[in-house]
């Protein structure tokens, strides 16, 4: 399952039609996230998670660029 954020005006009348239509098909489904701060070990998971990503473009590119060295 795939997950879609949408930012809308809330004010503007088409807006909420088309998100009500687009609900109404029951293609989709309405979820309510809280807004929960991360815990230290999400954090830490996330920071390696990127650092091992960042080593990786790093090592990958690295023969790209010697060549125009």
């Amino acid at each position: 399952m795939c997950t879609v954020t949408l930012s809308y005006d809330q004010n503007n009348a088409l807006a909420r039609r088309k998100l009500a239509a687009l609900l109404a098909t029951g293609l989709f489904s309405q979820h309510v996230i809280d807004s929960v701060e991360p815990t230290q070990e999400e954090i830490q998971t996330h920071r390696l998670e990127v650092e091992a990503f960042l080593n990786h473009s790093k090592k990958s590119m690295s023969n790209v660029i010697a060549r125009y060295l």
